[in-house]
């Protein structure tokens, strides 16, 4: 399958093998951690940027629960196979232990060629076998590191990645970090060939996972792409959301139902403490570590009101990725009805939700996105943009542009989102922001208001600016 997107990870990485090319950095070898969510991609870039270089490169490929001694025979086998130029030199060797099995990837790296080495999916090593962290710094301190390599440390449970690099673990100090992030709005645009805010859907219900984007073909709409995976039983849509899920919450797990919990739409600690429950609320003891278990490998994201008043414990807890989120609101419970012939249910029901399950769900995507405009408009001082609301969520603010959080010095703008197909944003949505304009600390009748539609702004409305779809994705180029 043809690669697209991924232009700016591509050069990230390009400048990393030109270190060692160059021999500019303090070591000779150079050391990677390149981690992000399952299935975004990461085993396909790194493959794709090795295939690229022309230069001599391994690609190890980790086994989820392995023994580890059939797993060091895999690693020093696939070193033998490679094209590193030294891999006769350990062709059958047997090694008896990590420090071994990775003496010899620097035994077959040569002295004067750069060259790359992968692992993939480090965590299921670092389960495998507590010593092989160990192994690791001690054979990059003592031959890699001296080497021309690129070694890039590849994993998808991100607690542990971005462990492995923390200040009390072996291999602290000698690796930067890369996350690789699902494809952007204006890669979607550009691979579906749909207008900036049919394209804005495409990446809410996709998630921009590049194997779920793939298979919208150009041009195709929203209900064209449901209704033919509401008729496939394996289209990606469908089962990526499990086989993500499967990775790593086998069902009945209590984090799997806290995570549905959120998914079905409760925000708050109490709400999903009851519904993850089932008959008994879940107690803050258990309910506390599984949120920041979630929240550590990017599952799930947590947001505090933003002013200049501080409200720490007024959180709401959301979905991290779009596409996760859907899977959860709708295609969960929809599998069973695709399996049996009745996609037509299905997708009924989503479409009776759809609009206000999207209406929340864009305001992430419109925080961000509005963040990297912001940088080169008037308000260059804004360094975050969140939302507001108090406990009764009367009023519930989508937009506060600070110049810092979580508690600003100063507001510069509240705004609102309205995303309907039908109607612009008109003269009722302003007026109900201007009243809702003074419950935000920090806020007065001088603070600009501001607003981001899907169908324009009524005239003669007193915005201090807005924005449409077409600039969300102008944000992304």
């Amino acid at each position: 399958m043809e690669f697209t997107g991924r232009a700016t990870d591509l050069d990230l990485l390009g400048r990393q093998l030109s270190s060692v090319i160059d021999a500019t950095g303090s070591t000779c070898g150079r050391a990677v951690i390149v981690t992000g969510r399952r299935r975004v991609g990461k085993s396909r870039l790194v493959q794709e940027f090795c295939d690229r270089s022309d230069r001599g490169y391994v690609v190890f490929q980790a086994t989820r629960g392995r023994n580890p001694i059939a797993e060091r025979e895999e690693f020093t086998a696939t070193i033998a196979q490679s094209s590193l130029g030294g891999g006769d030199l350990i062709s059958g060797f047997q090694a008896g232990d990590w420090n071994q099995a990775l003496r010899s990837l620097a035994i077959a790296v040569p002295d004067d060629k750069p060259c790359i080495a992968v692992i993939d999916e480090v965590p299921w090593l670092v389960e495998q076998d507590p010593e092989f962290e160990g192994a690791l710094q001690t054979v990059w301190d003592r031959y890699l590191s001296a080497k021309p390599v690129l070694l890039l440390l590849v994993g998808s449970d991100i607690s542990v990645m971005e462990a492995l690099g923390s200040r009390d673990r072996p291999f602290y100090g000698r690796a930067t970090k890369m996350t690789v992030e699902p494809l952007h709005l204006a890669d979607v645009q550009s691979m579906t060939g749909l207008s900036a805010a049919a394209s804005i859907d495409a990446l809410l219900i996709t998630g921009g996972f590049p194997e779920i984007v793939q298979s919208w073909r150009p041009g195709m709409s929203r209900t064209d792409f449901l209704r033919d995976a509401a008729e496939n039983p394996l289209a990606s849509l469908l089962v990526a959301g499990e086989l993500s899920l499967l990775g790593e919450f086998p069902a009945g797990m209590r984090a799997r139902a806290v995570l549905e919990a959120v998914g079905s739409g409760e925000r708050t600690f109490s709400t999903i403490a009851a519904q993850a429950g089932g008959a008994n609320a879940l107690p803050a003891g258990t309910l506390n570590p599984l949120l920041n278990m979630l929240r550590d490998k990017r599952i799930i994201a947590s947001d505090l009101p933003l002013s200049t008043k501080p409200d720490t414990k007024n959180k709401r807890y959301r979905i991290a990725d779009s596409y996760l989120r859907f899977w959860l609101a709708f295609l969960q419970r929809g599998i069973p009805l695709i399996e049996r012939g009745r996609g037509d249910l299905a997708l009924a029901r989503i479409e009776r939700s759809w609009h206000s399950w999207r209406g929340r769900a864009i305001e992430p995507l419109v925080r961000e996105s509005l963040l990297r405009l912001l940088s080169n408009d008037r308000w260059p001082e804004i360094e975050a943009v969140g939302g507001w609301w108090n406990r009764q969520n009367n009023p519930e603010i989508d937009l506060i542009g600070v110049d810092r959080e979580p508690v600003a010095s100063a507001i510069h703008f509240v705004g609102s989102v309205k995303w309907l197909e039908d109607r612009p944003f008109d003269r009722h949505d302003y007026d109900a922001l201007a009243r809702s304009l003074l419950a935000v600390p920090g806020a007065d009748h001088s603070t600009p208001l501001v607003a981001v539609s899907r169908s324009g702004i009524a005239e003669s409305l007193p915005l201090a600016r807005h924005w449409g779809p077409e600039d969300l994705v102008r944000a992304w180029l």
